[in-house]
């Protein structure tokens, strides 16, 4: 852990913040920005981390299967392209050897505090600098990047008697080393991203797997090959080789994954392809039509996160998990009882129910306090969620954010951070250039930009598909879709290097 800067003596006039830049997060975002902030030659930041370590979400995310969903090639920063991967789509424990590799390169150990949670921001008008106050005391910095990111805090489901269970109850995002599945009874609620890796291996291990469906999943065929040392070699020595790769897949991730999402409207014939290539695909897998028919999502392609693996549809094809579809009516002290009277004992209970995401405690995920005292939590639970360029918003100067509404491209998180934290260093080094010492949006701007994402809203699946029933996510408390940024990935790319820099507002001390 480093120490905090000096202060300037009180005595001076205009007293220097600890820091310019505090980075608030150690996972891949900030990560990402600190590294980023390096290549800018912004030297001066400290990035302000939780726990012990680096990783985020893939030292938090432990659970049997974990991996990445998206194709390693892609999931990775453009600027600093990682030939080691052992798979198309790595292991979680292969990412985060990522993230420390990648910490490690950039120096970035050395300019972390580790074991300090940030518990609010709040503006200082004066100094004109925020004030981030942590369990190891109040740092003061110009500017703030968050990158606290979106899907850390656990959700757990919603039914009477949760609390009643007398076996253990785990979240799939805190998986605990001592559970005890083998020869156990095992019940795992939902079927998100995280259950579809965790089904198979309870199927394999447990002596009952049930898995209690609210509402399926679209699940394509995972092409998980092993990438050999040959191959790996090949993309460190030839030149060009790896950059090439690295936007073929982005571009084959971003057609499957976000243009029939983004513009669905004009794209109906991409998507009902992808819906019947999805089809087809569980009719391979599950040969029984009813079991099928309670495994087809009802709604359109995109409207919730959709995923892929090669085993899920198996484990109910086989017989070696048992799907519920029944609705929960209450849990037990010893199992789970479904609307259709049926009450199934069990010895644990697995909540893959995902994360607050868009609720009023994550966003912002801490208080934060801008001029003349104005909540940013109240701010979007009045006007709704909205940022400029997905980043920033009016009356919180000097702070931008690596997720933040409408900010989330659908081909790669690691994409995002990148235009995200482009966006930010743009206007840091722009406020140095004109002496000034704080950016503000300019309300005018963020509100035109917000009202232009609205309109191009109504293209997306979200508005234009068939979401009904889709219980998705991405749906937050005002009936928006406030995830996804409604454009493609080069189009983000090109609108974070040029924005009108004059959107924003620049003082002086």
């Amino acid at each position: 852990m480093i120490a905090a800067a000096t202060p300037a003596e009180s005595g001076q006039p205009h007293p220097a913040p600890d820091y310019e830049v505090a980075v608030l997060g150690g996972g891949l975002g900030g990560l990402g920005a600190g590294a980023m902030l390096i290549r800018a030659g912004i030297d001066d930041f400290v990035i302000i981390e939780g726990t012990h370590a680096f990783g985020g979400t893939w030292r938090d995310n432990v659970y049997p299967d974990v991996a990445v969903d998206v194709p390693a090639l892609a999931y990775q920063f453009s600027f600093d392209k990682y030939s080691q991967w052992t798979r198309v789509f790595p292991p979680g424990a292969e990412i985060l050897r990522y993230t420390e590799h990648f910490a490690e390169e950039y120096g970035l150990r050395e300019r972390c505090r580790f074991g300090t949670m940030v518990e609010r921001l709040e503006y200082d008008e004066d100094s004109q600098w925020w004030r981030v106050r942590t369990s190891g005391g109040v740092i003061t910095a110009r500017y703030v990047i968050s990158a606290l990111g979106g899907l850390t805090e656990p959700k757990l489901p919603d039914v009477p008697g949760l609390d009643s269970f007398q076996g253990p109850v785990v979240h799939s995002a805190r998986w605990p080393k001592d559970l005890d599945v083998p020869g156990k009874r095992i019940a795992l609620i939902g079927t998100g991203a995280s259950a579809v890796q965790i089904v198979p291996w309870l199927a394999e291990h447990a002596a009952a797997t049930y898995v209690y469906q609210r509402t399926p999943i679209w699940v394509m065929p995972k092409a998980d090959l092993p990438i050999p040392r040959s191959a790996r070699t090949a993309l460190d020595r030839i030149p060009g080789l790896y950059s090439g790769l690295y936007l073929l897949v982005s571009a084959a991730t971003e057609t499957l994954m976000t243009l029939g999402a983004v513009y669905n409207r004009q794209l109906k014939p991409l998507t009902r392809a992808v819906e019947a290539l999805g089809r087809l695909y569980l009719r391979s897998q599950v040969p029984d039509p009813g079991l099928r028919r309670r495994l087809t999502p009802h709604y359109g392609f995109g409207c919730k996160r959709p995923t892929m693996s090669n085993n899920y549809f198996r484990a109910f094809g086989r017989g070696a998990a048992d799907l519920v579809t029944a609705p929960i009516t209450d849990v037990t002290a010893t199992g789970i009882r479904t609307a259709d009277g049926v009450h199934r004992e069990v010895d644990a209970i697995v909540c893959a129910t995902g994360f607050l995401v868009t609720e009023a405690e994550n966003m912002p995920k801490v208080p934060t306090i801008g001029l003349g005292g104005q909540d940013l939590g109240k701010f979007w639970e009045e006007r709704r969620l909205q940022a400029y360029e997905g980043n920033t918003v009016p009356g919180f100067p000097n702070l931008f954010q690596t997720f933040a509404p409408y900010s989330v491209i659908g081909t790669s998180w690691l994409f995002m951070i990148e235009y995200q934290v482009t966006h930010a260093i743009r206007v840091i080094t722009e406020t140095r250039q004109r002496g000034a010492v704080s950016a503000e949006i300019r309300r005018e701007h963020h509100d035109e930009y917000f009202r232009r994402t609205l309109r191009r809203m109504r293209n997306t699946v979200f508005y234009a598909g068939a979401c009904a029933g889709s219980n998705s996510y991405y749906f937050d408390r005002h009936g928006d879709a406030p995830l996804l940024r409604p454009s493609t990935m080069l189009e983000a790319w090109w609108r974070a290097r040029h924005f009108d820099l004059d959107h924003y507002r620049y003082r002086t001390r």
